[in-house]
């Protein structure tokens, strides 16, 4: 049968195998496997599962129901550093650490458990009405038109500026009733993703340091064609996401780069690299890692795979009309 074909890929199989008692993997929460590991050695928890989602396992399947105690427990509004797992560090961890470890997690567990098809449990509704609340009162805040303070010579985001993260984008992305009765906080963030992006780096002012905050997002991520030959696997989660939330068919920027990237399809629907682009896309954005690449060797025709299947998918979500070849 077609639904068992997810498992029978060998590297999803041993991804599964290697989940620890606890629901968890070895990594903790956040962490990714380094350039040179061949089986996964230091994967965390949560791409772990996102990457298992992206294989076609459902949230049904042993491992995800195993994961998904671990993952609830994250969206608890407190601050207990029991459950900062790698974040924890090796030192104590100051009140505003730990207040902001466990939004980190709290927020990329919301993120993984809608993409699990879980946004009519009401503990995962409830924590993102209170990640959006919180979105929303920043951009409604004088705050979010000048966000950044001078600190001795640099430009640091204020202590209480409160920008979308990352994976607050990616959990709206996934829960489409959600948004729909949320839809004037939706046309704000809307507006927030679309503006420039300041010049300044992402370090926000925390118990009096400057701590880089490279989850959070300060504007369009995807501003131009420069920007999408840079990092096409990025260029294409991104424009991913904003088919999901229903941003893509608003925005005439987006749709030009969508555009181009269907421009570089063959007769045969196939798309390959730009010329002047490398071979095979590379990314070492973080976010980028469960989803690309799927394949599990990038030789020879498998090289395009993962490209024409987000085109393909980005193209129906985008409400186009898919053409089968």
């Amino acid at each position: 049968m077609v639904s068992n074909l997810p498992f029978t890929h060998p590297p999803a199989l041993l991804l599964a195998v290697q989940q620890g008692i606890d629901g968890t993997w070895e990594g903790g929460m956040l962490a990714l496997p380094s350039a040179k590991a061949n089986r996964f050695e230091g994967i965390g928890t949560i791409p772990a599962v996102r990457r298992l989602l992206e294989l076609g396992w459902s949230k049904d399947t042993p491992p995800l129901v195993h994961a998904r105690r671990a993952l609830f427990r994250l969206l608890a509004e407190d601050d207990d550093p029991t459950f900062l797992y790698e974040l924890s560090g090796k030192h104590q961890q100051e009140e505003d650490e730990v207040k902001r470890g466990r939004m980190m997690l709290r927020e990329a567990a919301a993120a993984v458990l809608a993409q699990a098809g879980y946004e009519g449990d009401p503990r995962l509704r409830g924590a993102a009405r209170r990640i959006l609340n919180r979105i929303a009162d920043y951009l409604r805040s004088p705050l979010a038109q000048k966000p950044f303070i001078r600190q001795g010579n640099q430009h640091l985001l204020a202590a209480e500026a409160a920008p979308p993260s990352f994976y607050a984008v990616m959990m709206l992305a996934h829960m489409p009733l959600f948004r729909a009765e949320h839809h004037r906080e939706m046309d704000a963030l809307y507006t927030h993703l679309t503006q420039a992006q300041p010049r300044q780096d992402a370090v926000q002012l925390l118990g009096g340091k400057p701590v880089s905050v490279p989850h959070l997002v300060l504007g369009d991520l995807l501003p131009h064609r420069n920007a999408l030959d840079a990092d096409v696997a990025f260029a294409l989660h991104w424009l991913e996401l904003m088919g999901r939330l229903g941003f893509l068919r608003r925005n005439e920027n987006w749709c030009k780069l969508f555009e181009r990237f269907l421009e570089d399809r063959d007769r045969e629907g196939v798309w390959h690299p730009h010329k002047g682009m490398e071979a095979v896309p590379r990314s070492t954005n973080p976010f980028v890692w469960p989803t690309y690449p799927l394949e599990p060797v990038l030789e020879g025709d498998a090289r395009w795979t993962d490209v024409t299947f987000r085109l393909g998918l980005i193209a129906r979500l985008a409400g186009r009309p898919i053409e089968i070849v």
